[in-house]
């Protein structure tokens, strides 16, 4: 067995594994996101061939090369990089998903930019919901008072909330962050009668955590491809 279907196998396991001991059905859908950045698309089409068809990427240039290079149509690109004013049309006309939108200001612009003529770009808030100084997102409160705008953009579909929480090993910790965002997404949905249905939270080391408290989206990348090549 090789070591791309090996790793990939294994995290599988984990997924399934996390959805039975947090009493998930094993029918939920849980959409495992390879982060492919610093990652060749040699190894995207090896990951792709075992299955696999959604990529996050988070450095444009990178990922536009990629996507224009791959002959696989039905991959489903994600962006899940920090987001630069300058990047949002290419961002907008080349990735289905964006879930790094931190800021009112990202919003407009995706929307502006994406073609009239596509699908909705599916979107995720990006929470910061450990409250760091250093970390970009908006907070749990400003959410609010930009909630309305955003929803009412065309060109967008806002599908949840994103979050990376400040990194623990204490699982209890873990819970309570993704716990937070989850409340958060459904006091959101309740206050402006809508239905996300989107939680992208938990990576490597704390997926089996977010599964418990609701995660739809995981986030894995050095435990699907192995070391970045820089």
């Amino acid at each position: 067995m090789s070591n791309t279907l090996n790793r990939f196998v294994h995290i599988n396991q984990r997924i399934e594994q996390a959805l039975s001991h947090s009493g998930r059905s094993a029918d939920d859908a849980i959409t495992l996101l390879a982060v492919s950045k610093r990652h060749s698309l040699e190894k995207i089409h090896a990951l792709y061939e075992l299955g696999q068809r959604h990529f996050g990427e988070s450095y444009l240039q990178e990922a536009l090369t990629k996507i224009n290079t791959s002959p696989y149509s039905d991959i489903i690109w994600h962006f899940i990089g920090p987001i630069q004013s300058n990047k949002t049309k290419d961002i907008a006309q080349n990735f289905q998903w964006v879930h790094s939108v931190d800021r009112i200001k990202i919003a407009r612009r995706l929307s502006a930019q994406s073609p009239d003529h596509s699908s909705p770009l599916n979107i995720c808030l990006q929470i910061n919901i450990s409250q760091e100084v250093q970390k970009s997102g908006f907070s749990s409160s400003e959410i609010y008072t930009f909630m309305e705008e955003i929803i009412n953009l065309p060109n967008l579909a806002v599908r949840g909330l994103m979050a990376i929480p400040e990194p623990t090993n204490n699982v209890t910790l873990q819970k309570k962050a993704f716990h937070q965002l989850k409340e958060l997404m459904t006091q959101l949905n309740k206050e402006f009668k809508l239905n996300m249905d989107t939680l992208s939270m938990g990576m490597s080391n704390d997926l089996e955590s977010a599964i418990a408290e609701g995660a739809t989206i995981i986030r894995v990348g050095t435990a699907l491809f192995g070391a970045r090549e820089y």
